[in-house]
């Protein structure tokens, strides 16, 4: 019997130290440690959609929602058959242009040697003509040879001039259908979990439009709103904690990473009526990657808490405020 009344009073006490803990932290800003400010917010991330580059039918969506998934998952596949069909043709006319430039170089070849032999016969007619012993006709029929040999010179090289074009051409169209047929496999950019999903397989979708909606666990975060007085003293990279109305008893170590460089209006449903007439600034605080790695399977987005913000770094933590969640409560 005394076990079990020293049990209901241990329980009892770690529920009123939450409590304690939470009013402390969610109640008047006056009763926080002067260099402490605070803030009410709820957890976010950044959404990102996942959505094909070109419009085409779904083939396979490889996550449901609520599903984690890290980085570079397959995601989506779109369907192909179009974008196969079009490769192997555009890898054809790469052959045959590569095909066309070798023959163009084989005749560059041919007409040099042709050049060659009218330079010789000029020069012969040139040494000839200065000794009379040939008549200027024959030497004007040796000059105008070699004025179309090498006429027809520069024109097979041309012609190859062209050829290396047609086939550059020719092999970045194979490369551009090549990344089509890469970007239809659509891979989940950053660890994350889908929020929303869009589209099923067989539906045709426009070109960025949105089949999956995922939720970015790189970047977890909470914004809470400030007086221009306490903003204007808030420092990049100050320390924060956030505690949430589902953890009363544990603090999260955060960071500020941002502070509107505009004031704005309160949200509506953050603030009371009175603070809301105020102009106030926005201001995020990231919580580390490390510790969001760490509990990845439980963080989840929409839950509301207080974020409170150390303005003087020499000010030490209240020890409600320094109490760190701990590895096995998740276990």
């Amino acid at each position: 019997m005394q076990n079990k009344t020293g049990a209901v009073f241990a329980a009892a006490a770690v529920l009123l130290a939450g409590a304690a803990m939470y009013f402390y932290v969610a109640g008047n800003g006056a009763e926080l440690p002067e260099g402490l400010v605070q803030g009410n917010g709820r957890i976010e991330a950044e959404q990102v959609e996942i959505a094909p580059a070109r419009a085409g039918r779904v083939q396979q969506v490889m996550a449901a929602e609520g599903s984690l998934v890290a980085a570079g998952d397959v995601l989506v596949v779109m369907d192909t058959d179009e974008l196969a069909a079009a490769h192997d043709r555009a890898r054809a006319e790469a052959a045959l242009a590569r095909q066309t430039k070798a023959e163009a170089e084989a005749l560059v070849v041919q007409r040099q040697s042709e050049h060659r032999r009218a330079e010789h016969e000029l020069e012969r007619a040139t040494a000839l003509l200065a000794g009379h012993n040939i008549s200027e006709t024959l030497f004007e029929e040796r000059d105008t040879a070699h004025q179309v040999a090498e006429a027809v010179l520069g024109a097979a090289r041309a012609r190859v001039a062209t050829a290396e074009a047609g086939t550059a051409a020719a092999e970045a169209e194979v490369r551009r259908i090549a990344a089509q047929i890469e970007d239809s496999t659509l891979i989940a950019p950053m660890p994350g979990r889908v929020l929303y999903r869009l589209a099923e397989p067989g539906e045709v979708v426009g070109a960025g439009g949105p089949i999956l909606t995922l939720l970015s666990l790189e970047n977890i975060y909470m914004e809470v709103f400030l007086p221009a007085r306490e903003a204007g003293l808030l420092p990049i990279g100050a320390e924060a904690r956030i505690v949430l109305d589902a953890l009363p008893d544990y603090a999260i170590p955060a960071t500020v990473t941002f502070v509107s460089p505009e004031a704005q209006f309160t949200p509506k449903q953050v603030e009371t009526l009175s603070e809301r007439e105020q102009l106030v600034f926005r201001v995020r605080v990231r919580i580390p990657q490390d510790l969001v790695a760490a509990r990845i399977e439980h963080v989840k987005t929409g839950l509301r808490g207080v974020a409170v913000i150390r303005l003087d770094p020499d000010q030490p933590w209240p020890e409600a405020l320094d109490r760190r969640i701990p590895p096995e409560l998740f276990e």
